[in-house]
């Protein structure tokens, strides 16, 4: 069997009528959207053997959905299955990761596999077998259908676990279910001026780490925080200080005033002896200057010109421990090119790996690999789930100036 590799074609004139999917998938059940979609792809390009699978939360498998009730082998939940499919040395896992067309082809036809992608982040892979060798239209086409099932899948998610059971391969705690809840929707974001990804693998009883960002027309926000012991404690001291920074971030305030609400907020809780450590950061797009909190947790790592060097700031106390305490706003000093990787301690404590090294060896990778290839090599290390969580974001600033936006109301008349 031979194998082929194809960039995500341009459209020209699909033969798929988008319109007419997304209809039909707004007329089905939550549960049925990518059924819908196979169905229509069978039809429209005579495919057969067509299947959604959903990255799981390893970061090193995908896992097919279907519901055939009685099949062998893999998971099952009611009359739904689940089969697990690993990444790497698959034409899954090369699809995923180069966002492109894989197409192995043999005297039987082909088989193609089509990243499910949206803004980056890597949703999963749609897969269908042809009984002819593809042309450019019908790649055309699968890759177009692709990215409408990104968008089916993040609309449905909404309202069903089936997506989400399926990407578990392994049961949550409480604490880890709790912890999850906190995470942004996304992992993954590529918005012009930035890429931004990252990635948290918990520990054995989890450890309380937890990343966010958020976007607004002229601003980059974004955190990494880590609360002190383990399970549900962690998890709850976390999502009172997320909460906090978000709920300050929402009412608008300034980046000092929002880290001095959430830490108040932690402190009353606890009466100001627990703590969260973390970093939170902003950046404006207009002005490309950065600003940081650096709240007692370990510096983050800057790759620029080939060389990584940690980023010099002052540390001032974690959050929830100083009553009335004025956090110092410092610059964060950003360069087009540069890369910034935050990280929390489970990468740098008591794990035998070159972190900087590391980041090096991954200068050219998209940031959604980068960090999932950083917390594999710790996972390896340790030769199992590390002692504490292991959670790392990278952001990669490309700089330029924002897209100009119309201040008109309305159309003109």
């Amino acid at each position: 069997m031979s194998v082929r590799c194809s960039k995500v074609p341009k459209a020209t004139e699909a033969r798929l009528d988008v319109a007419g999917l997304l209809a039909a998938v707004e007329n089905a059940s939550p549960v049925d959207a990518a059924d819908v979609l196979a169905e229509l792809l069978t039809d429209a390009l005579g495919a057969s053997e067509v299947s959604f699978l959903v990255a799981d939360f390893s970061g090193r498998a995908l896992v097919r959905l279907g519901h055939a009730a009685g099949k062998a082998g893999g998971r099952t939940q009611g009359r739904e299955t689940a089969e697990r499919v690993t990444l790497a040395g698959s034409p899954h896992g090369r699809a995923l990761a180069h966002q492109r067309l894989e197409v192995e082809t043999g005297p039987d036809g082909a088989r193609v596999y089509a990243p499910v992608t949206n803004r980056g982040d890597a949703i999963g892979v749609l897969q269908l077998s042809l009984a002819r060798i593809p042309d450019e239209q019908t790649l055309t086409d699968v890759a177009l259908a692709a990215h409408a099932l990104a968008y089916v899948v993040i609309a449905n998610r909404r309202f069903t676990d089936l997506f989400e059971w399926g990407q578990r391969s392994v049961r949550l705690s409480l604490a880890a279910e709790i912890q999850h809840r906190l995470l942004p929707g996304s992992f993954t974001c590529e918005a012009g001026q930035f890429t931004l990804a990252a990635w948290l693998e918990p520990s054995g009883d989890i450890a309380g780490d937890t990343f966010d960002f958020a976007i607004e027309r002229d601003t980059l926000h974004l955190s990494l925080t880590d609360a002190m012991g383990h399970a549900v404690n962690a998890s709850m001291l976390a999502t009172i200080l997320v909460g906090g920074l978000r709920n300050a971030r929402r009412a608008g305030v300034e980046l000092g005033e929002q880290v001095r609400l959430a830490s108040a907020s932690l402190g009353e809780y606890t009466g100001w002896n627990e703590f969260v450590t973390g970093q939170v950061a902003r950046i404006d797009l207009r002005s490309q200057a950065a600003t940081i909190v650096n709240a007692g947790h370990p510096l983050p790592l800057r790759l620029r010109d080939g060389e990584v060097t940690p980023v010099a700031l002052e540390a001032d106390p974690p959050f929830g421990i100083v009553r009335d305490f004025d956090y110092r706003v410092q610059r964060l000093p950003l360069e087009p090119g540069d890369r910034l990787v935050f990280l929390t301690d489970g990468l740098t404590e008591r794990n035998p790996v070159d972190v900087e090294g590391l980041i090096l060896a991954g200068a050219a990778l998209h940031p959604r690999e980068a960090v999932q290839q950083l917390v594999h090599a710790v996972l390896e290390a340790t030769g199992g789930p590390p002692e504490d969580d292991a959670t790392v974001m990278c952001v990669d600033w490309h700089g330029g100036p924002p897209r100009e936006r119309s201040t008109d109301s309305g159309a003109d008349e």
